[in-house]
């Protein structure tokens, strides 16, 4: 028997897919059941959650940063994990960026390549039978997206069940789920998305709240009979990212937590070691590992901690003095010479490159993107291209003298000029790296 699966979608973000997947995966592992969880897009939080949810770890399916042959492995290994797999969308379910056939980014390329059904979780606050005329309108937008059910979402009362509700299944939708409002299964969030799972002190109450919610609100045999299955062909991990050495010291606390989990599985999956270590507990990476990575996170929450980090401070210095040692988006603050938090107060940093950047002057910065690079690095080789993803509100402030560590380009290809920055050993940038090119 094959896995299962069905695309979690709605109009837009916060709609309120996330909780009703959290609460479908955390109710069916309650169960007994086995399901996995999966993520569409470059969001590395969600699957936190899923993780969290089912015991089983989450994965990125992104149809615009991975190849068709490694989107395809990373579907296949997830369904050979779970019997039942339930993807959520990013954003909206056809929001994506425009570029070749079936690679947008978008929850809706999966669907068409997959063949799998879509339960659409509709936002009804602030209206009735209109939500009727929205469903339609996803209903026939893409005759190759077929959304098999509807979840009504933040409902005020049986009447406005029964008027949105009696409108839907008119114009032949079925409704398998009314989630009335209440604040309680709200998450919290912050400037990056929803605070992360490993930081809720009372994570698993949470997720059984949402339980509780789908068991009480949703229609789970429905949904799991809309399931149909998912079988990815092909097992190729050639454009997954390589290892960056054979035993990483990675930075892993609150400061630094945006790993992609196919990134670290599949270094393992290599024959590589991860050996964590936290720099917010001024500890340094172990000696007898060969290369360093400071991945995103908060260090801007942090700046004060890790400024006071003698260790750290001193550990990293070794470190990159003979080993190669990289940074992705707050890794990359952290290794220029200050940051400024959000009061306004200037915190030293490593100074392995000489960038400042400031979280008191904000600007978001989203978007995929596309770098050549151009040295040698833990990335990979000279030449090599690199997908990736942006998300942030620092800026820099002061570019400093080091050589830059990639052309980058827009995820349709325009440029952006040069970017990150590398001196000896250390290199870093913005970017998440997610795939080759």
């Amino acid at each position: 028997m094959s896995a299962r699966g069905l695309i979690i979608g709605a109009p837009r973000s916060g709609s309120g897919k996330t909780s009703v997947t959290i609460g479908i995966l955390r109710a069916l592992a309650r169960r007994g059941l086995s399901v996995g969880g999966a993520k569409s897009g470059p969001d590395y939080i969600d699957p936190g959650f899923h993780h969290a949810a089912t015991g089983r770890p989450g994965v990125n399916l992104d149809s615009w940063a991975m190849s068709p042959a490694l989107l395809n492995a990373l579907a296949a290994n997830a369904t050979s994990q779970a019997d039942m797999i339930v993807l959520e969308s990013a954003m909206g379910l056809f929001d994506g960026i425009p570029g070749a056939p079936g690679r947008s980014g978008s929850a809706a390329d999966l669907a068409r390549l997959y063949g799998l059904p879509v339960l659409l979780v509709l936002d009804v606050s602030g209206q009735s039978q209109t939500a009727a005329a929205i469903a339609k309108g996803f209903a026939t937008y893409d005759p190759q997206v077929r959304i098999a059910g509807v979840v009504l979402n933040r409902l005020g009362s049986e009447r406005h069940l029964r008027l949105a509700g009696e409108a839907i299944e008119a114009i032949g939708l079925p409704v398998v789920g009314a989630v009335m409002r209440d604040t309680a299964l709200a998450l919290p969030e912050r400037h990056l998305g929803l605070v992360q799972a490993g930081e809720h002190a009372d994570l698993m109450a949470h997720l059984d709240r949402l339980a509780d919610m789908a068991e009480r609100s949703l229609g789970l045999e429905a949904i799991m009979a809309l399931m149909t299955p998912l079988a990815p062909q092909g097992i190729d991990f050639s454009d997954a990212l390589p290892p960056p050495g054979q035993r990483i010291a990675l930075a892993q606390d609150a400061a630094f937590t945006f790993v992609y989990p196919h990134v670290a599985a599949h270094w393992r999956k290599a024959g590589a070691e991860i050996v964590p270590f936290s720099p917010l507990a001024d500890e340094t990476p172990r000696d007898d590992c060969d290369t360093c990575w400071l991945p995103g996170g908060y260090p801007e929450l942090h700046a004060g901690t890790l400024a006071a980090a003698q260790n750290f401070r001193a550990g990293m210095r070794a470190f990159a003095a003979t080993r190669p040692v990289h940074g992705e988006c707050g890794g990359f603050m952290t290794l220029g010479e200050t940051l400024v938090d959000a009061d306004g107060e200037t915190h030293e940093m490593l100074g392995l490159l000489g960038h400042s950047t400031s979280f008191a002057r904000r600007k978001m910065n989203l978007g995929y993107r596309q770098a050549t690079l151009l040295a040698d690095c833990p990335l990979g080789q000279k030449g090599m291209l690199v997908r990736g993803h942006e998300f942030h509100y620092a800026q820099v402030v002061s570019h400093g003298s080091d050589e830059k560590l990639a052309a980058l380009a827009d995820g349709q290809g325009n440029p952006l000029g040069a970017a990150g920055g590398r001196r000896g050993h250390v290199s870093g940038t913005f970017f998440h790296a997610i795939a080759r090119g």
